[in-house]
């Protein structure tokens, strides 16, 4: 069980942050006054407020989960909090040596047993990301915050972890509310660290299905920012990809740019690099296997006239399958290892990230029953099969344990229908995730996040 006073603490904490004076919607709109189950949802907009002012990066969500865990112990829900801290702090030695300020793994789970039945896991994600926020929201972020590895930064929830925390929030009422039209074990997981990867691992690693109630399902959402407010998209089978991260530092031999002959230039071997990894795709991956090698960083010497010793090059590599996944791997190593040869330079140095962050699979049966209850609720019009991605996201480490439970993440729609037909028209992009500008259409996005959260549990609750 939390410790209670930390708990009401965290609450008492919230509430007050919460009673500055705020707006609608990211757009001037009125709250909608049809969000679901009035008695227990009319307040979600100013929690999503409350929690878009006061982001939190991650491995440092305390006042996140501290009123995650709190709204649980509200409701009646077993709460355990701090899963997976002893993984973090673990972790945090070997990544910088020490364990900077609040660092710590802050998971919180909640359970509800209501009687015989299949057990359902709604997971949401807490920490928000190390950007400037430049929305000009009345509720926007002024944060600043230190990194787990100490960085200090501004922080902004620019990829929607504020509106899944309210949807689930929201989602949890609803449940409880409607516990006469269900039975089963309804587990709730506030998970911190999805932006870097590792928030699921380190609650898998601390016993998350050893310790608790294994589901019979997994199910998440994320919001979309090329998806109207109001609608759902989903895919079947893929849904995201796996993510490496790979270093090389390409050696040389240093010298004056005037006199080429007398070094070996780790430019322009690093560039052949470049250049070669883009065949690895075109000519070594199977073409209807998706596949991206991307070389997001070069980096090489100070000035004009000297040849340095080594260049870097970062690249992030996504795939879908295992298979592939080793193929591109395998691949950059021997395309990096094969031009230092061929220019007769020192073997690189190439830094596989150990902690990559694993495809989603979304089963494909539980995909149609569960859209099929969504569309019931927000109507089929409003629910579209879409297309896998390659960006990333650590949900998928739930359904890779022993147990290979199902799951299932799908998109919420988080633009205004009135910004997004402008876009359409003028072919000016929208701000993608991330972006320090994106802001969504809270009192829709939200009103559907739990409609079609609460839908999709209540059906799998179905027997």
């Amino acid at each position: 069980m939390p410790n209670k006073s930390s708990l009401v603490f965290g609450m008492i904490t919230l509430i007050l942050s919460l009673l500055t004076p705020l707006v609608a919607n990211a757009d001037g709109h009125a709250k909608p006054s049809n969000l679901p189950f009035p008695d227990v949802g009319d307040d979600l907009l100013t929690v999503y407020k409350g929690l878009h002012a006061n982001p939190e990066l991650s491995f440092k969500e305390v006042r996140s989960s501290n009123f995650m865990a709190s709204e649980l112990v509200s409701l009646g829900f077993d709460v355990t909090t701090n899963i997976g801290d002893a993984w973090v702090k673990q972790k945090a030695k070997t990544v910088v040596g020490e364990v900077l300020g609040e660092t710590g793994g802050y998971g919180v789970i909640g359970i509800l047993r209501n009687g015989k039945g299949p057990t359902v896991l709604i997971r949401a994600d807490m920490d928000a990301l190390p950007i400037p926020e430049r929305t000009g929201l009345p509720y926007a972020s002024q944060k600043t915050q230190q990194t787990w590895t100490g960085v200090d930064s501004p922080v902004m929830h620019g990829c929607g972890h504020d509106i899944h925390m309210t949807s689930w929030v929201g989602t949890a009422r609803a449940m409880v509310k409607a516990k006469d039209k269900w039975s089963g074990t309804l587990i709730m997981i506030a998970q911190p660290a999805e932006e870097i990867g590792l928030g699921a691992r380190a609650m898998i690693e601390d016993g998350l299905f050893e310790r608790f109630p294994v589901p019979d399902y997994n199910l998440a959402l994320h919001v979309s920012s090329a998806l109207q407010s109001g609608k759902v998209a989903y895919s079947k089978g893929w849904a995201l990809a796996n993510v490496d991260s790979v270093d090389i530092i390409v050696k040389g031999v240093g010298g004056h740019g005037a006199y080429p002959h007398t070094t070996v230039d780790p430019v322009l071997i690093a560039s052949h690099i470049v250049t070669s990894l883009q065949s690895i795709v075109a000519r070594n991956v199977d073409p209807q296997q998706p596949a991206v090698i991307t070389v997001g960083s070069f980096k090489a010497g100070a000035k004009h006239n000297i040849i340095s010793n080594q260049a870097e090059l970062l690249l992030t590599v996504r795939s879908y399958d295992d298979e592939t996944r080793k193929l591109l791997l395998d691949s950059i190593k021997r395309v990096a290892l094969g031009q230092a040869v061929a220019f007769g330079a020192p073997e690189p140095i190439i830094k596989f990230e150990p902690d990559f962050t694993p495809s989603t699979y979304n089963d494909p049966e539980l995909a149609d029953r569960v859209m099929a209850a969504i569309s019931r609720k927000i109507g089929k019009r409003n629910v579209e099969e879409t297309l896998a991605v390659m960006g990333g996201e650590d949900f998928g480490r739930y359904h890779r344990t022993s147990q290979a439970i199902p799951g299932l993440i799908f998109w919420l729609g988080a633009i205004n229908p009135t910004t997004f037909r402008k876009a359409q028209n003028s072919k000016l992009p929208l701000p993608s995730l991330h972006s320090p500008v994106f802001a969504p259409d809270p009192g829709r996005t939200i009103d559907t996040g739990v409609r079609a959260m609460t839908a999709a549990a209540l059906e799998l609750f179905e027997q």
